[in-house]
């Protein structure tokens, strides 16, 4: 089947890019890893011994970085409902996290250790509909809020993928009221048409 133009230059896009090329240079899955890389570097969200949850981790890119600097003391939990190739000393959870099944294996992985992070690059399979997929990307922001208010120790950090759009600003409200400091991050790595965004939210605060 011969391919469409629009794909053909999706194609042409993707391997023309810089970041995935150096991503097959420096051995990362995808080149979500130098979005990750970029953040790390500004606002060093990761230190050696950590505890993280990596939701949508799939194919892991975040959870190369991740393991990398938190170390063999660090804990790396990572989840996604597709599956994801193993990586040394990361604890892949395949399954649907909102799911009370697949929450309680993230719980015992965890195994009661202060959760210093959780880090989320997850989005909706996109349909082109702009208003089902702002929501379904919404829906998934306030499963993994949710989530990470279960789980961060005090003062914890929160790092997720948002688009802007419908549901943003309230979402926004939401985040800030639960910690003290949040900023958004775009990183260089992030295509310029994308309109994905990173909120970086510091210092859970704790009920």
């Amino acid at each position: 089947m011969a391919r469409s133009k629009s794909s053909q230059r999706w194609l042409k896009e993707h391997f023309d890019d810089p970041y995935v090329k150096m991503a097959q240079k420096d051995g990362y899955r995808s080149r979500a890893s130098y979005k990750l890389l970029e953040i790390q570097d500004k606002d060093k969200i990761l230190r050696p011994g950590m505890t993280v949850v990596d939701l949508g981790s799939a194919p892991g890119g975040w959870s190369q970085v991740t393991s990398r600097i938190i170390g063999d003391k660090g804990t790396l939990i990572a989840s996604d409902i597709l599956p994801m190739d193993s990586i040394a000393d990361v604890t892949f959870i395949q399954g649907d996290f909102t799911e009370d099944k697949v929450f309680e294996q993230i719980l015992a992985a965890i195994n009661n250790n202060p959760v210093h992070l959780v880090i989320s690059d997850m989005a909706p399979n996109m349909s082109g509909i702009r208003t089902a997929d702002q929501a379904g990307a919404m829906y998934l922001c306030e499963l993994a809020l949710d989530l990470a208010s279960r789980v961060l120790r005090p003062g914890g950090d929160f790092l997720i993928k948002i688009f802007q759009g419908d549901g943003f600003d309230v979402y926004l409200k939401e985040v800030r009221s639960r910690f003290e400091k949040v900023q958004i991050r775009k990183p260089l790595s992030s295509r310029d048409r994308s309109r994905e965004q990173y909120l970086l939210a510091r210092g859970f605060k704790a009920e």
